[in-house]
């Protein structure tokens, strides 16, 4: 039986953990299952946008569910190469990816909410590390803790265990939006309206060019950047949404 239901809400492919009695947690099958669905929305054409959500209202994620992960000293290799492959899958999709965060989000579930690039909260959520009080590090989410997050902000987060209110979330950029829940889903459409009105072609572009200059030296990451500049400058899109604001007119996107 699947845990993570895949559906077309337009031009958004909707991902959902649906583990409402686990509050959405991470076990080995439900990542396998979102990296396959990250997979599937990357080559559908019809879907622009990605959103990704938990069931119910309890939690977006709770984080890792060590019990969904082989018994005994396998769990030390089996857990982290799941967390690690859904968080290198959800930086590095080709398309837009959108957290709703319509519950807590906590360990591995913040980590998934850092690898999306937008993320819009409930008013009444609240984010957070706790692993520390159970004797754990949350090594491999790291990562976007550390791209995200000012240096003592994220070891407060780590350190302390304590929860962040969605306000303070927004404050430090974890999500970029916090609503009352009741606007929760009108939200995240407004925002995939948004996403799907533009080039798919230049948001892949996009995408690609500015995880790729994250991680390199100034002069190499300018570099780069000049090379998808170049390739930018050749799509047709470029074209069309120049002569489209020329001619007062919508864009009709041709994707390449």
């Amino acid at each position: 039986m699947s845990e993570v239901r895949f559906e077309r809400r337009g031009p958004a492919a909707w991902l959902t953990i649906d583990r409402e009695e686990r509050r959405n947690a991470l076990s080995a099958s439900v990542i396998g299952e979102l990296v396959e669905g990250l997979a599937r929305a990357g080559v559908d054409d019809g879907t622009r946008v990605v959103v990704l959500t938990g069931a119910g209202d309890r939690a977006f994620c709770a984080g890792g569910d060590i019990g969904g992960f082989q018994a005994g000293e396998a769990v030390a290799e089996s857990a982290p190469a799941a967390i690690s492959r859904i968080v290198d899958a959800l930086w590095h999709h080709p398309k837009p990816v959108v957290a709703r965060v319509n519950g807590p989000a906590l360990g591995g579930g913040l980590g998934l909410v850092l690898a999306c690039d937008l993320a819009v909260a409930a008013d009444d959520v609240e984010v957070g590390t706790p692993e520390i009080d159970l004797g754990l590090w949350p090594h491999v989410i790291t990562a976007v803790i550390q791209r995200t997050l000012p240096r003592k902000v994220a070891l407060e987060l780590m350190l302390t265990g304590r929860r962040m209110s969605a306000r303070e979330a927004e404050r430090w950029g974890i999500v970029n939006r916090v609503v009352p829940r009741a606007e929760l889903d009108s939200a995240v459409e407004d925002l995939v309206g948004v996403l799907a009105s533009k080039s798919p072609h230049v948001l892949r572009l996009g995408k690609r060019s500015f995880t790729g200059a994250e991680d390199l030296p100034f002069g190499r990451a300018v570099d780069h950047l000049k090379e998808q500049l170049a390739e930018n400058l050749r799509a047709e899109d470029l074209v069309e949404g120049v002569s489209a604001f020329l001619e007062k007119r919508d864009p009709e996107w041709r994707g390449r």
